[in-house]
């Protein structure tokens, strides 16, 4: 009889735990192949913006190229942590310099040539940078609709609108004038006559 009773609680025990585990691990949504493709994009182009302006800080030792490589990194981070969350490969090589996606590795190499030219140029290409990161989540936003990925997405434009001041600040003080490529010119406007914002990254 207690040899019944035993197994009887035994069964009883682990229905349960079962049951704490499934209600504990909710099934992660599955994303598009437009959204995977988009995360894979970003973590990579957020490495090229790190790379860019540490090639830029190593020849020309100016404290914008670190302070902003270093939240690049942040941003590259925040991309990694939705790529483990959806279980998706990443992308991006512990190399320096070296991209999966080859239309941002010829990116990449065409920027450190400008970058090599001058100071200016480098400050120049760091605008440029911004600009494509601007304007390439606006299109990642419009393709997705889970949370986690829009606001990774609002804390990283955030963070490429104080770059893009802070880039567009330096060259004003160069008497260079930078010409939008990429978003539109209301949108710089709009950046760049609104001070640094606290994006939570």
């Amino acid at each position: 009889m207690k040899k019944v009773f035993f197994i009887s609680m035994l069964i009883i025990t682990l229905f349960m735990v079962s049951c704490s585990e499934t209600d504990d691990s909710p099934e992660v949504e599955t994303l598009s192949q437009t959204e995977i493709d988009d995360l894979k994009f970003l973590r990579e182009e957020e490495k090229l913006a790190r790379d860019v302006y540490l090639f830029s800080y190593d020849k020309y030792t100016q404290d914008i190229f670190n302070n902003i490589s270093q939240s690049e990194q942040q941003h590259m981070d925040s991309i990694l942590t939705l790529l483990n969350r959806y279980n998706i490969d990443d992308p991006a090589s512990t190399e320096r310099g070296v991209f999966i996606n080859q239309t941002l590795q010829n990116l990449y190499n065409d920027l450190i040539i400008q970058s090599d030219v001058s100071l200016l140029e480098a400050l120049k290409v760091g605008a440029t940078i911004e600009d494509l990161d601007i304007n390439d989540i606006d299109d990642f936003e419009d393709r997705t609709d889970k949370t986690d990925i829009l606001n990774t997405y609002d804390k990283l434009k955030c963070g490429s609108r104080n770059h893009m001041r802070n880039y567009y600040q330096q060259l004003i003080n160069d008497d260079f004038i930078y010409i939008v490529q990429f978003i539109s010119i209301t949108e710089l406007t709009e950046i760049i006559n609104n001070s640094n914002e606290q994006c939570g990254n």
